[in-house]
Order: structure tokens, then sequence, then C-alpha cells
């Protein structure tokens, strides 16, 4: 069951949960994050690519300055492509499940964060071995309690099944996502502790509903008006969301109804290429 902070004054108020425990404080505390190392500027490159520099400079530095140490890898793939992380590995508890390469590009990326996430960070990597199994990072939503899958293009029920394999310690339920969404988690994101982030849109609507009815927990939802505010990041007990001249109502709303620390980025650029902020880093908790 889902229950709606707009109906809430802040801060929260307390609620019934159905067999909800306390969620686990380590959930979202991480101690390292990985990025893309990125290349020194090129002559030529548009103006584009330079506001995407910036902003990824910005999102990195934000990251640091909330006790992460910062893991720059260089991929040998050029920027922006680099930085795109997601999709590649599910982290979660200390394992980590890599996904299968859909090009040469994303298989050398791939090698080189095994080796990094094994070698330097004591990580446990498992891969998917289903040849039959479709999984995208970006339509796997861990909400601290459970795993929740969207099926769709680029996931599917044998790759659902694989998440639950790894990370037999939580359920894991697919949720079936219209084709016109694309990725789950650039609709619905965590927003701090039981607490998820939704754009207000008919899709997103439908796909909550569906997430009410076989969520094995109960969670608040906050609903922003701007579809590009949904996906945000919270760790380390802060909420990382898109800038007030990117998203001037939903800024709004994260103002009135979060009451834990936040810090805003643009994003703008890297977005428009990606889920959102959740893309561009692989956050893990070092043992």
């Amino acid at each position: 069951m889902l229950f709606c902070l707009d109906d809430l004054e802040p801060p929260f108020g307390v609620l019934g949960y159905k067999a909800t425990p306390k969620m686990d404080f380590k959930s979202y505390e991480y101690t390292h994050v990985i990025v893309g190392k990125v290349p020194g500027y090129r002559p030529g490159e548009s103006a584009g690519c330079t506001v995407a520099r910036r902003q990824f400079d910005c999102y990195v530095r934000v990251l640091k300055e909330l006790n992460l140490e910062v893991v720059e890898v260089d991929f040998g793939v050029e920027f922006p492509d680099n930085v795109f992380l997601e999709d590649l590995a599910i982290p979660c508890h200390g394992i980590v499940l890599l996904l299968k390469p859909t090009s040469s590009e994303e298989e050398l990326v791939i090698k080189a964060l095994k080796k990094v996430l094994e070698e330097d960070l004591g990580q446990t990597v498992v891969e998917v071995t289903d040849g039959n199994a479709k999984l995208a990072g970006s339509d796997v939503l861990f909400t601290g309690h459970e795993f929740f899958v969207g099926i769709s293009e680029t996931s599917n029920e044998a790759g659902a099944s694989a998440v639950a394999e790894a990370f037999p310690e939580f359920p894991c339920t697919p949720i079936r996502i219209p084709p016109e969404v694309h990725h789950l988690k650039k609709y619905v994101s965590v927003a701090g502790p039981d607490i998820l982030c939704v754009a207000s849109c008919d899709d997103t609507a439908d796909i909550v509903r569906r997430m009410e009815r076989e969520a094995n927990y109960s969670y608040k939802t906050l609903t922003v008006p701007e579809e590009e505010a949904a996906n945000c990041l919270y760790v380390n007990g802060t909420l990382i969301h898109r800038a007030i001249e990117e998203i001037p109502k939903s800024f709004k709303i994260f103002c009135e109804r979060i009451d834990f620390a936040r810090r805003s980025v643009c994003f703008s650029e890297l977005a428009s290429m990606s889920t959102g902020l959740t893309a561009c880093s692989l956050l893990v908790r070092k043992p």
C-alpha cells in the first residue's frame, strides 16, 4: 500500500504501515561512488558537450561533499557515453549484478567495472547468465526493502528473475510499464526513507497503482508536476534533485515537502541523454 504525501502537512505524519519494518539505515548509506573519468576538452567540441561537462563536474562535486570517496575510472569510451553507468550494473549491500553488454563499448566498460568493484571496493560480483534475460539498471528500483523491475522493451521477466537470484534476501516484483515510459526510474525514484518520487502523468499513476497492489511494504509518494523532476537521488541522508531553473514547480514542492537535507544541481544536458540523476554513478558501500 502506498500513501500520498500530497495529503499530509510537512513534516511527514505518522502513518499505519502493513508489516513495514524500520528501514535498514545502511540501505542508502554509501562510502564510494564510481564515475567515468572525463577526458580533457577537445577542439571543435559542441556547446552542449561543454555544458554537459560542467554539469557532470558539479554533480560529482556534490557527491564528494556527501562524504563519498569518488572512484574515477577511465573506461576508454568518449564523453558523455562513459558516464552513463546505471544500465550496466546493479549494486546492493556488497553485491553487484553486472548486466550483459549490448555493444563492444559496453563490454569494455563492464570489464573495467568488474576489476574496480572486486579488487578496489571488495564487492561480490555476479553476472547475468540466462541467455534470454534482458535487463537495464534504469528499470530496476530498489526501495531499501524490495526491488521493482519495470518490464518493457529493455527488461523482461527473465531479467527480473536474475535480480531475484542475485539478491535473494529481498522481494523482487516485476511491474509491466507502458512502452512510452521506456524506463521505470525515469518516472519513479527513491526520494528518502520509504518515500517514492513520482511524475504526475497518467502512465505513472497506472504504474504506481500496480506497484501498490504488488508491494510487500508501504511507502509515501511525492508527486511532482514536471516529469524530468521524478528522477532524483537519495544518498547519505540527502536528496539530490534538479535545479530550480530546470524544474521550477517541482522545486517548490521539494522545498515544501522535504524536511531533511537537499541539494540541487543543473543536469539538463545529461538528462536529455539518460534517465536522469541516477544514470551517472554507481553507489557502493565498501566492507
